[in-house]
């Protein structure tokens, strides 16, 4: 097996897990919080290779698709690389985007066999196509003999968040599957004596692959919680004796305003945090950093390239606050409109290729076709720019634009004025319509717990910082703000919600 610090993985997650069970095979690459045993990488090939088998001898054939539905634990560990090993196409499924989008992507993905937990039990039954079953453990006592598998074979099937239409089954190879373990490995250093945390659900993109898969690539450890909880988060990673975690903005956000603060044991430890999934703003991360003195590196991702594209440097490298960093284990531009590539400075699309870009849309020709260009180029649907020194900057979704009287404003830059009061929380702006300008700007905050900021105080803050043009005319003071299953807000819903 091989990854050097400037070729991607060969082969398949078949030989990287039995070369691990083959060379520090009593070692431990998984553990949980529930009491149990840690998985050794030989207890994990021995589970994934018994699944293999049993699925195998259901007659399914190589590259089916194996749908499946459970939480962080250990038995989602276990099927997933039960699937993979076996050559089947891993359909995890978000377990939070609502009954109508997970019957969706059963039915789409034309799976026959799914992998259910006990408490998702009733919720398949709910949703479930017909001729999907679930999957029951038999015993088989001939060794079943395994499908072949190679690089290119379908990996892992996993379904946009949908919020533009339909979701989308994004489709990746073992090959760009494994890259996405890679790259984080790659940019952030990790190596055998590392352990992470993991406390994002592994049915998204970013769990699976920056931390599960970059666990079987840099051959570490991996802590995985049943789902984040400030109030356990440090202790977690005391528990654990973890050196890195790997969270969204929002979790940085809620462990900021937490009265909880990590033993000094537990910060020397910790050689960095990483965030991703949205933008992280600037004020968050400084004043995080500030009281917890635990370096935040921020990246970016997208389900499309296996999670990772852009990572900010390790300290003592240069990490520049508001940007997600420089390309690594892969190549990224900007592209202008008529999609051509475009110097530093200059705004456009953020584009990438490389070894973790995905193969296609499943069952979806024209969205594929769309989002490629002629060169080979992943569009990511992000605005921004990059600087001379290679750091890429994000000003907003090309969807997300807020269009006012003409002129394009970039939600995030609301966002991150409302970021800097000390009392919120959670921040979201966006674009309502309007007769006068078309649209006009319009936010939602979560505020700690006794704060008497209000509503009008926040707009002032944002016409200091912005002026009254591109400020909201309004601001809604709620409880929690929606989020997907990785804690990204999910700005799509907020006009619906505030109403």
């Amino acid at each position: 097996m091989m990854a050097g610090d400037h070729t991607a993985p060969d082969g398949t997650v078949r030989d990287w897990l039995d070369d691990r069970a083959a060379s520090v095979g009593d070692r431990d690459a998984y553990l949980f919080f529930d009491g149990g045993p840690a998985l050794t990488w030989l207890g994990l090939q021995g589970k994934a290779r018994q699944l293999a088998g049993q699925l195998t001898a259901l007659g399914l054939e190589k590259g089916a698709s194996v749908a499946i539905l459970l939480p962080n634990g250990r038995a989602a560990v276990e099927s997933l690389y039960g699937v993979l090993y076996g050559g089947f196409r891993a359909t995890v499924i978000n377990l939070v985007a609502g009954d109508e989008a997970i019957g969706y992507a059963l039915d789409h993905c034309e799976a026959r066999i799914a992998l259910v937990g006990d408490a998702q039990t009733a919720l398949f039954d709910r949703v479930r196509p017909k001729g999907m079953s679930r999957f029951q453990a038999a015993c088989t006592d001939e060794a079943v003999p395994l499908h072949p598998l190679g690089p290119e074979d379908d990996a892992l099937l996993m379904y946009t968040s949908g919020t533009t239409g339909r979701p989308k089954g994004v489709v990746h190879s073992h090959s760009s599957l494994l890259a996405g373990g890679w790259t984080p490995t790659v940019a952030h250093k990790l190596t055998s004596h590392d352990r992470g945390l993991c406390v994002l659900p592994i049915y998204h993109i970013n769990g699976l692959c920056v931390t599960v898969l970059s666990t079987l690539v840099s051959g570490g450890s991996l802590a995985v919680a049943e789902k984040f909880s400030a109030r356990k988060f440090w202790d977690q990673c005391e528990e654990a004796r973890v050196t890195w975690f790997s969270v969204v903005p929002t979790i940085i956000s809620h462990l900021l305003h937490s009265d909880i603060t990590p033993s000094r044991d537990t910060r020397t430890r910790l050689r960095f945090g990483r965030s991703a999934s949205s933008a992280l703003a600037p004020d968050v991360q400084t004043a995080f950093e500030t009281r917890f003195d635990v370096p935040i590196v921020e990246t970016m991702g997208l389900t499309e390239t296996a999670a990772q594209i852009l990572s900010n440097p390790l300290p003592p490298g240069v990490r520049k606050i508001g940007s997600p960093g420089k390309a690594y284990g892969n190549e990224a531009c900007i592209l202008s409109a008529d999609l051509k590539p475009l110097p530093p400075n200059t705004k456009g699309e953020i584009a990438v290729r490389g070894p973790n870009v995905m193969r296609e849309y499943l069952k979806n020709p024209e969205a594929t076709r769309d989002t490629f260009t002629p060169d080979g180029w992943l569009r990511t649907g992000d605005l921004g720019h990059v600087d001379e020194d290679g750091y890429f900057f994000v000003t907003g979704r090309l969807k997300e634009l807020i269009i006012k009287g003409g002129e394009n404003i970039a939600p995030r830059e609301i966002d991150e004025a409302l970021y800097s009061h000390p009392d919120v929380i959670e921040a979201a702006a966006f674009a309502r319509p309007c007769q006068v300008y078309g649209e006009r700007v319009e936010a939602a905050v979560k505020l700690r717990s006794g704060s008497s900021v209000s509503a009008e105080q926040l707009i002032e803050v944002c016409i200091k910082r912005l002026g009254a043009f591109k400020s909201p005319d309004k601001v809604y003071l709620l409880d929690d703000l929606p989020k997907g299953p990785s804690g990204k807000i999910q700005r799509i819903k907020l006009p619906v919600m505030t109403g």
